[in-house]
């Protein structure tokens, strides 16, 4: 196991460094995919890897895919398509945790969640880098009003259709790498099953993240620019923000990081009901 776990850090540490190369992560990106990476690689082995190089390279391509037709809406964002150290964790962070769950119990619905909560990652990546690109205003998720290309809790049905694909994406991988560990062995007679809840639970957890962004996130507002922003305590242009709704605490990062825990658990209760 040790020598597993030096190799899964190894293997991290390389993708890190290939990631900083091409500009997707930041040097405490870095140490995030390290971290992530080094506990989905070490104690996941070929599974654990195939779902988070999917994840993570999926998710790069998007980022840099019609990127200057996306930099208008960057100062929406609280930060720019370099992952740093928080948000590293928020993305994998519990998907690692439960992978950490299956190591110590051996039960599989712990590995199954760590696919859902990384296919939620990477529905919210897709819905988002996709979305931006959609023509159609989207609405928000709470009360269906149009809202800005962008903005926090909106969604639009090319966005929720990318969301399906980026979950769906990591749910076939997942059903795909268990045939080749024999410790996942008793997942694959619900092999369908197991495809529509990690693909389920993913799309759900994206659109919890959506339902947190219109109502709990925190937002603010730059009097300057006369725009909204999940930018604090300063705005791209220079000047200060101010909160106008949402809880201080609750930014980008813990929203992504609750929306994955939110992808996991509902995934573990799906399978515990179908077994």
């Amino acid at each position: 196991m040790a020598t597993q776990i030096s190799l899964g850090i190894a293997l991290a540490a390389l993708i890190g460094y290939l990631g900083y190369r091409r500009g997707a992560l930041s040097r405490s990106g870095v140490v995030g995919a390290i971290i992530t990476g080094g506990l989905l690689f070490g104690l996941g082995g070929f599974s654990g890897a195939a779902l988070l190089l999917t994840f993570f390279i999926s998710s790069s391509a998007l980022s840099r895919f019609r990127e200057s037709q996306k930099e208008s809406l960057a100062e929406k964002f609280s930060k720019g398509s370099q992952r740093d150290l928080w948000q590293a964790l928020a993305n994998a962070g519990a998907a690692a945790a439960c992978m950490v769950g299956w190591a110590i119990t051996g039960e599989p619905i712990w590995w199954a969640a760590c696919a859902a909560a990384l296919a939620e990652a990477n529905a919210d990546t897709w819905a988002t880098e996709l979305g931006m690109l959609n023509k159609t205003p989207p609405r928000l998720i709470t009360g269906g009003r149009p809202v800005e290309v962008g903005a926090s809790g909106g969604v639009s049905l090319g966005g929720t259709a990318a969301a399906f694909s980026g979950s769906a994406l990591i749910a076939l991988v997942a059903v795909i790498a268990i045939g080749f560990d024999p410790n996942l062995q008793s997942l694959i007679s619900n092999s369908p099953a197991l495809l529509l809840i990690i693909t389920l639970s993913g799309l759900a957890g994206s659109l919890f993240d959506s339902f947190l962004g219109a109502t709990a996130q925190a937002i603010y507002y730059c009097d300057g620019c006369h725009k909204e922003t999940e930018r604090h305590p300063a705005h791209r242009c220079g000047a200060p923000t101010r909160l106008i709704r949402g809880w201080k605490w609750l930014d980008n990062d813990w929203v992504n990081f609750l929306a994955t825990g939110v992808g996991a658990m509902m995934a573990a209760g799906l399978l515990v009901f179908v077994q």
